[in-house]
């Protein structure tokens, strides 16, 4: 596919869908994330086979600690 958008739970993406990602190769991945820790992690586990091309934080909940995160990932360069 040209593109995959995940939208995880706060617990982030279970081990069974990076794995699914990393193995069909979209050109590019949109990951919306509501939790930084867990997007962290899975940025980690996805960056085998991507590279961030552009991350933008969301304030959806004004006056409160909770952000949204929306990363644009691509496949990188064999």
């Amino acid at each position: 596919p040209d593109a995959v958008i995940v939208d995880p739970p706060r617990s982030g993406c279970d081990q069974g869908l990076i794995k699914s990602l990393l193995d069909v190769e979209a050109k590019q991945l949109v990951y919306v994330s509501c939790n930084p820790s867990t997007l962290a992690r899975d940025l980690a586990l996805l960056a085998k086979k991507y590279r961030i091309r552009y991350m933008q934080p969301v304030d959806m909940f004004p006056q409160t600690a909770h952000v949204e995160t929306v990363v644009l990932l691509q496949l990188k360069d064999k």
